[in-house]
């Protein structure tokens, strides 16, 4: 062949395919153009027939060059909402959704065929409610996509061959599983065929950052994971197999298999998390981030195995959760945290925790081993715990460590512990407080040079010395013995210590010494602990010897209690109370069973009390739930506020908010604080002589208050109580019991004489609800009054509970304005009825069911005598018979029924009351 006919055919080689590749470059520009509608139709009867929410986008274009050599259909600012409850949020959101699109079915087909996902920069926000309805539910079935159309082969075909995310954000928040997860730079591809009903799906995805939180508390956060995955999906039943899940957190490598099923208002889980023969420190690089800057200085070595299950069904409204367990061993383990010259050497640990039904009271932890070795000194333990209410233990430990260097290998921050401890100690059985069993026990834990420092208080705690010995050999609390020679501590300079010889806890036999000074507010600050109850000081000197039951007998001569007990701004608080009670200062005397009060100074709240007298059977009360407290004593105060005393309950309640896409935020709480009844301890037996200048209870300004009050059984008895209201003397004899937080019964019996009228009902506001008439009235009159009933949370009288009787003595009083006499008046023609003046009347009365009965009374003014009987009801509805007396004695007189309520009395002339509604409304 010449050299001119290998020219030729070379160029027309290169001209064929020149042509060829303009051919396909036009093709490429052309054939979206030409199958654009076509395909955007198929698409939008896609998303109709598919999904079960609201998708919206910018704009639509169809490109072979977006993601060659795939032509591909890209939707720009895409928005998809869930599924309800939550139709009016995002659910996913896209920069760009790409679906690419098979040729071939594309030119040949009558469908078009989708074999490729993309999606770019989205953000997918899955929201799950405290019902367990999520917004994750945009997908029909195919059940409801059958019973829309019988013949599904026009259906676009979604047998994708490609799932790629790219650069991507997930936040997973479960309000019914407290579970919140955050994945940040999530990339992701796959291939599957979603257009079966169950398909294989082969993933890989890589996350920048992940963050897992349980009820707000960080486990996983910014930790990279690289990801293998074979994930069997079920479209219909929404269940997920794990076949097969290679992980790596961080540098930890973790095997994943399992299964998770959606449920209707729940999850199904079947999860197995197993890491084997990783390294001790791949394992911390999983961990949350406070441990990241501690694994930076520490030298760690070791082989750990890791096996984690969760199987079971979570299903919040039935309370039903999945049973976790959890196993980890650490073999041949070394720590050493910034170069310590004694690190921890031969850390062995094989722990196995269960929590059947995620159910802390079935908890079972069994550490069969944990051990560790600091240079010659050693710990070894074993130890198995079975529930929590009544557990059941399995203890064997034996150590001989130095503290100081224990923590410095360690390297435990915020605190320095130095000290020996000497530990060798068994225990096996059941603790259980009610029936009086206690695990069979022997051995001992000694503590010498202790010395404690925190960053909390610049002074440490010293001279920490412990000496204690436990034996039980029976499993019973009569068995159980207990001893201290010594217990003591130095701090700031002052000494406190004690010995203690306790033994059979059924009836205490009890021999304690205990002398020194605490400072308790300074000891607070050493531990930094907010809440605490005490924040003042304690300087004892005691020696108590005895036995329980002798205290209980009152076999005194048997006791050798004695010593001193000074205290100074002691904090007390108690189930009983919502605020503390402070003891500003004060001195117990102890004598066999007495602790006698000297010049105790307390305040509570607003209010102030000086004490002096005795308590009884304190030992017994507090060693025991059936001890009563037995006392009496003298109170003077300048202010009570007995609205203080009122048991309070707080709840918390959340707002509705909108969680942001890039945070974790939490509806806020709201704290709401209820009140409720004054609470009477059922085991208390105290006397109190009480003198009060001022008291304020429920709206009430009592002065002057005198009275003899005794608390028993849970009733406060008042007997010979008197104060001073409204200027008026009043005594009182009354009992009050607590029944519930939020209900209390009252009777109580009072005499006032002399009152101002017009004062009780501006002041006294049941004056106001049981006498309304008396609005406008002005005088004085006497009261000799029994009443009893319910009192609700707010310590107020439940009226219709109210029964009571008794005698309301007029001594002179005038009525002004009082809406029943203008309406007689106006009646009866009688102008000088409108406003009577009544003088030395006695009104009986009693009160049941809301009503009040007053027994037939008789007065008389301005030549009137008017006779009056009947009822009125405490919201105000009247039922009165009224025989106006004419003058001048009342021989002839005008019979009258009254009706209506006080504020629009109905008024008829005669005996009987039918026909009232066409009688006149009367005005002032």
């Amino acid at each position: 062949m010449t050299k001119g006919n290998i020219k030729s055919i070379l160029y027309r080689i290169v001209k064929y395919i020149g042509i060829v590749l303009v051919v396909i470059l036009a093709l490429l520009f052309i054939t979206p153009y030409v199958f654009s509608d076509k395909i955007k139709e198929e698409i939008k009867k896609t998303a109709n027939k598919k999904l079960n929410a609201e998708l919206n986008y910018s704009d639509a274009n169809i490109s072979f060059f977006h993601h060659f050599p795939s032509l591909t259909l890209t939707l720009n600012d895409l928005k998809l909402n869930g599924s309800a409850p939550f139709q009016k949020e995002n659910f996913v959101t896209a920069k760009e959704v790409s679906f690419g699109i098979n040729i071939s079915s594309l030119l040949f087909g009558e469908t078009v065929s989708i074999d490729q996902i993309y999606l770019s920069n989205s953000f997918i926000n899955v929201k799950v409610n405290k019902n367990g309805e999520a917004n994750y539910n945009v997908y029909k079935s195919s059940e409801a996509e059958a019973e829309k159309a019988k013949d599904n082969s026009d259906d676009t075909s979604l047998k994708l061959e490609k799932i790629e995310i790219i650069n991507s954000k997930i936040v997973y928040d479960d309000q019914s599983t407290k579970v919140h997860l955050d994945v940040f730079g999530f990339n992701y591809s796959g291939k599957g065929d979603l257009s079966k009903d169950i398909f294989d799906l082969y993933s890989k995805a890589r996350i920048e950052k992940l963050n897992i939180l349980y009820e707000n508390e960080p486990y996983l956060m910014n930790k990279k994971v690289d990801a293998d995955l074979i994930t069997k999906v079920n479209v219909n039943s929404l269940s997920f197999l794990f076949e097969q899940n290679n992980l790596k957190i961080n540098q930890l490598i973790v095997d994943f298999k399992g299964k998770f099923d959606f449920l209707k208002d729940g999850y199904n889980i079947d999860f197995i998390i197993k890491s084997d023969n990783s390294q001790l420190h791949d394992v911390f690089t999983a961990f949350p981030p406070k441990f990241i800057t501690w694994l930076s200085k520490t030298d760690l070595k070791g082989n750990t195995n890791l096996l984690l299950t969760l199987k079971g069904k979570y299903i919040a409204s039935q309370n039903i959760a999945p049973d976790l367990n959890v196993d980890l061993k650490i073999n041949d383990g070394y720590v050493n945290y910034n170069k310590s010259s004694f690190p921890v050497s031969n850390l062995n640990l094989d722990i196995n925790t269960k929590l059947p039904s995620l159910n802390p009271d079935l908890l079972i932890v069994d550490a069969k081993n944990l051990a560790l070795n600091i240079n010659k000194d050693h710990l070894k333990s074993k130890f198995y715990v079975k529930g929590v209410d009544t557990p059941e233990v399995d203890i064997d430990l034996n150590s001989q460590i130095d503290l100081g260097k224990l923590t410095q290998a360690f390297g435990i921050p915020d605190i320095e512990l130095k000290g020996n401890l000497i530990g060798d100690i068994k225990a096996k059985g059941v603790f259980d407080l009610k029936n009086k069993l206690f695990p069979v026990t022997s051995g001992t834990i000694n503590l010498k040079n202790g010395f404690l420092k925190t960053k909390y208080y610049p002074n440490p705690i010293t001279d920490i010395t412990i000496v204690s010995e436990i034996n039980n050999q029976k499993g019973t609390f009569d068995d159980l013995k207990v001893k201290l020679s010594p217990a003591q501590i130095t701090f700031e300079g002052k000494p406190f210590f004690i010995n203690a010889n306790l033994s059979n806890f059924n009836d205490l036999t009890y021999d304690i010494k205990a002398k020194g000074e605490l400072d308790i507010s300074k000891i607070y600050r050493v531990f930094s602990q907010k809440g605490l109850d005490l924040d003042g000081s304690i300087k004892a000197d005691l020696v108590l010897k005895g036995k329980q039951s002798d205290a209980e007998k009152g076999n005194y001569s048997k006791l050798n209690n004695k010593g001193t007990l000074e205290i100074k701004n002691i904090g007390i608080v108690s189930e009983y109370l919502p605020k503390k009670f402070i003891i500003k200062e004060g001195l117990f005397k102890i004598n066999q069973d007495k602790m006698f009060f000297k010049n105790f100074m307390s305040t509570y709240g607003q209010s102030d009390f000086k004490m002096n007298g005795y308590l009884q059977n304190v030992f017994n009360f507090m060693t025991t739930k059936t001890g009563v407290l037995k006392g009496s004593f003298a109170i003077n105060s300048k202010y009570i506020n007995a609205d203080e005393f009122m048991s309070s309950t707080t709840t918390e309640t959340s707002n509705a908010t909108t969680t942001a896409p890039s945070t974790n935020t939490e509806a806020p709480k709201v704290e709401v604080t209820q009140t409720g009844v004054i609470i009477i301890p059922k085991n208390f037996n105290l006397q109190f002589q009480a003198n009060a200048q001022k008291v304020n209870f429920n709206k009430l300004a009592l002065n002057n208050a005198k009275g003899n009050l005794k608390m028993n059984k849970g009733v406060l008895t008042m007997q010979n109580t008197g104060f001073n209201l409204i200027g008026c003397e009043v005594t009182m004899d009354a009992t009050y019991q607590a029944l519930t937080m939020k209900k209390a019964l009252f009777d109580y019996t009072i005499k006032a004489t002399d009152f101002d009228v017009k004062k009780a009902y501006n002041e006294i506001e049941i004056f106001r609800k049981m006498a309304s008439a008396a609005e406008k009235a002005q005088g004085t009159v006497s009261l000799d009054y029994k009443l009893k009933g319910r009192l609700n949370a707010k310590m107020e009288p439940v009226y219709p509970s109210l029964v009571g009787e008794g005698v309301i003595s007029v001594k002179d009083i005038k009525l002004y304005g009082m809406k029943m006499f203008n309406a007689v008046s106006k009646t009866t023609s009688h102008e000088a009825i409108r406003n009577p003046q009544i003088t030395k009347v006695d009104i009986k009365s009693s009160i049941k069911n809301n009503i009040i009965t007053l027994e037939r009374f008789k007065f008389k003014f301005a030549g009137f005598r008017p006779r009056i009987e009947g009822t009125t009801s405490l919201d105000g509805k009247l039922n009165i018979k009224m025989r106006l007396g004419l003058p001048p004695l009342g021989i002839l007189g005008i019979p009258l029924i009254i009706k209506g309520t006080k504020d629009n009395p109905k008024i008829k002339i005669g005996r009987k009351s039918e026909d009232l509604e066409e009688t006149q409304d009367t005005e002032d």
